[in-house]
């Protein structure tokens, strides 16, 4: 394979990776938005209010509430951590050996 092959290989790669890449955005013109930037349309059927209808997801407040719970956890045992530095100049990352 000789030189020029290859950088015409190279070029046309390139030309259909730029033309793919313009595609998309050709292909929607913003004529539904309602602000710029605000595009998003329900399909059709789906509801105005969500809750109550087959599309409501039901969380759980118990699972919802983990994510915070853990969160509060992580602060506490970073600020023990953060206390022992401050006292003794030495990083603990296992916390149980803190106590």
């Amino acid at each position: 394979m000789t030189a020029k092959t290859k950088l015409t290989g190279v070029v046309l790669a390139a030309a259909a990776a730029l033309t793919m890449s313009t595609a998309g955005a050709l292909a929607y013109d913003g004529t539904n938005c309602k602000a710029p930037g605000n595009c998003w349309e329900p399909k059709p059927g789906y509801p105005e209010k969500v809750e109550g209808s087959k599309y409501d997801p039901k969380h759980d407040p118990k699972e919802l509430a983990k994510q915070s719970n853990s969160i509060t956890e992580m602060e506490e045992r970073n600020a023990k951590r953060t206390a022992h530095f401050k006292e003794t100049g030495e990083w603990v990352y296992d916390v149980s050996k803190l106590d």
